[in-house]
């Protein structure tokens, strides 16, 4: 276990660590949080196949077919949202939960607002890019300052885990990733963070913007009463900031399958030699 405590504007690398974070705000852009029962939290989440669904393309292998595809919720993100909600339990406030994406995204954002969120954002694009998606997330939390961005560390679609980093540039705060436990006093944040061979302690000041992981909290599932709220509780859909983008899909393409496996048991050597001589043709 590493532990450390951070003065304003201290810089440091933690041995196992691949990021170099500074704790304190180089470039503060917002304001500062007011923390006495007015804590605004906004909860960035992505809309992801499930883990069960068969993948195909379309358009020459340029676009992701969604023809009979079930979404969730990205699995990290529900951890950022069960967090938040915990935290406006304990500390009051509220909690936005963001989305970028067109309206087939709804119905994982009104399960969001059935767990407890107060209210919703969509952005109505494409979430083309990480740096596309950063600059949306980066614009509303301009305008309406929030104390704590919180997001999953990563997409399981494209498991990139760059926009929490991204959103923090743009806005001149912190960012820290992968956060395993979370604790809010004041203004300050004791964070708990995994890091190559073990885990390290930090604190940091609000705003910030964090990407996490379990176990952070236990993921929530919605009740009936939820589910009837969330019906009702503010969706607001706007228009991105711009429609270009970075990057442009050339094509997609799915792993190789996989090989087929024959169990040998360990008293048959010679079938094995000769499978691998044969077959396999390694020897």
């Amino acid at each position: 276990m590493v532990i450390r405590r951070c003065e304003p504007g201290q810089t440091f690398r933690t041995p196992g660590s691949h990021r170099l974070i500074t704790i304190d705000h180089a470039r503060p852009t917002l304001q500062q949080p007011q923390i006495d029962n007015t804590m605004k939290i906004l909860v960035c989440v992505t809309s992801v196949p499930d883990t069960t669904t068969k993948i195909t393309f379309t358009d020459n292998n340029t676009k992701f077919n969604k023809a009979g595809v079930q979404f969730i919720t990205g699995p990290y993100d529900d951890y950022a949202l069960a967090r938040a909600i915990e935290l406006k339990e304990k500390l009051g406030g509220t909690v936005t939960v963001l989305n970028v994406g067109e309206a087939d995204t709804e119905p994982v954002i009104r399960k969001c607002l059935a767990i407890g969120a107060d209210d919703a954002i969509r952005v109505n694009a494409d979430p083309t890019d990480a740096f596309f998606v950063a600059e949306q997330i980066a614009a509303i939390a301009k305008e309406n300052s929030y104390d704590l961005i919180l997001m999953g560390r990563e997409s399981i679609d494209y498991n990139g885990g760059q926009v929490h980093g991204i959103v923090g540039e743009l806005l001149g705060m912190p960012s820290i990733s992968p956060v395993m436990q979370l604790d809010i006093n004041g203004d300050t944040a004791q964070i708990t963070r995994e890091i190559e061979g073990g885990k390290e302690s930090l604190e940091a000041r609000l705003p910030l913007v964090l990407g996490c992981q379990e176990p952070i909290a236990e993921w929530k599932i919605p009740n009936m009463r939820g589910i009837m709220t969330a019906r009702t509780k503010p969706l607001k859909v706007i228009e991105p900031t711009s429609k270009d983008t970075l990057t442009n899909v050339a094509s997609y393409e799915l792993p190789a399958p996989r090989g087929n496996v024959k169990m040998i048991p360990a008293d048959q050597a010679e079938t094995l030699i000769q499978l691998l001589r044969t077959e396999a043709k390694v020897i």
